[in-house]
């Protein structure tokens, strides 16, 4: 008996000194501090908004179609079923869903690069506007953190300024994907993408009330063909469609440019008349965005390869507005006069703030 006593007082010596160990080594392991912690906070935030933009839609697409042939068949049969129902909403402004848009993720997001905005000029309540967002980049980071997510506090620095952002009106023909942009529109203040439509944009420019400021990426997908780090070029010369819009509704043109947004990504870019560039042009004609080649860091590591942006800081400077009279019918003198106005205002805008964010006195804006 005294045997048996004295193996097992022995076997729980043991254990409590194994256990002893194990504690001081588990005390022992650096344990990851707050800046690691908000780095990769920061990093799962932006992997979040990278794969819904560029997998949410495609993937859900493929999957309803696969249930079609299931016996989960009622699923895609009931969602087709919304869709056709709810398909004019986007054109109307979206549906309330605040809870997304307050995401602290928003926060991290803006952190990760860090992205900045800057107020020049005051906008009135009392007018509405479209804000032109120059560069368009590979995913108009820019755009979608100061125009969309509020975390750069768009609102504090422009009160009773509702803004919105257009996107591809394709985007909203995507499963899920088009609840997703949505959920964010309709919010007080409202915040949220749009089809970048002429009905659209007319139904937030004439029956939302005053006080709401339109982003439209002009340059569209042919210009994330030209994005590179280093080069910028706007395709701008023969985009007159959102001035004539502004004139059409009586709204004041507003320039913004993101300095850095073309720094996120390296892209290979072809040469105009090369076959590959040829075909990025008929997809972007046939599709309305344009099949980019390009590549950002890793998840484990910013040596290695990936689809993440590069952590590069953004300032996205809005301009002063430009005033536009509304005409119902206005001529081409009158909408190149205008066009001619915004250019010059987005020169301005762009030459006094160049040194402040990162380019050189000698770079300038090439505007095709």
């Amino acid at each position: 008996m005294k045997t048996i006593i004295a193996a097992c007082s022995q076997n729980l010596s043991g254990s409590r000194a194994s256990l002893h160990a194990a504690l001081r080594t588990l005390l022992a392991v650096p344990w990851p501090s707050q800046r690691d912690v908000r780095a990769w906070l920061q990093l799962l935030a932006v992997l979040q908004w990278v794969l819904s933009f560029l997998l949410l839609g495609p993937v859900t697409l493929v999957l309803l179609v696969y249930l079609v042939f299931t016996r989960f068949w009622p699923i895609s049969a009931l969602y087709l079923a919304w869709v056709i129902f709810d398909w004019d909403t986007p054109e109307k402004g979206g549906r309330r869903l605040p809870c997304l848009r307050r995401w602290s993720v928003w926060r991290h997001f803006r952190d990760y690069f860090p992205v900045k905005l800057v107020k020049t000029h005051d906008l009135s309540p009392g007018h509405n506007y479209i804000i032109g967002s120059h560069p368009h980049g590979i995913l108009c980071v820019g755009a979608f953190c100061n125009f969309i997510t509020g975390s750069t506090g768009f609102s504090e620095l422009f009160p009773g300024i509702r803004p919105f952002l257009t996107t591809l009106a394709g985007n909203f023909r995507l499963p899920l994907f088009r609840e997703y942009l949505m959920s964010g529109a309709r919010v007080a203040p409202a915040i949220g993408l749009c089809p970048v439509t002429r009905r659209a944009i007319g139904h937030l420019l004439s029956k939302n009330g005053t006080g709401n400021a339109v982003a439209i990426v002009i340059g569209g997908a042919a210009e994330s063909l030209s994005c590179s780090p280093g080069v910028t070029t706007l395709i701008l010369k023969n985009r007159k469609g959102f001035v004539r819009m502004a004139l059409q509704h009586g709204a004041f043109l507003v320039p913004s440019f993101s300095f850095g947004e073309n720094e996120l990504f390296r892209q290979v870019v072809f040469e105009e008349g090369s076959w590959m560039r040829a075909v990025q042009q008929r997809f972007q004609k046939m599709m309305g965005f344009a099949p980019c080649v390009f590549y950002g860091r890793g998840l484990t590591s910013v040596r290695s390869r990936g689809f993440l942006p590069y952590a590069r800081p953004i300032t996205t400077v809005v301009g002063e507005p430009v005033t536009v009279p509304k005409i119902e019918e206005p001529s081409s003198e009158v909408v190149d006069l205008y066009h001619g106005m915004y250019v010059r205002s987005l020169l301005k805008l762009f030459n006094d703030n160049k040194t402040k964010y990162g380019l050189s006195e000698g770079d300038e804006l090439r505007i095709v």
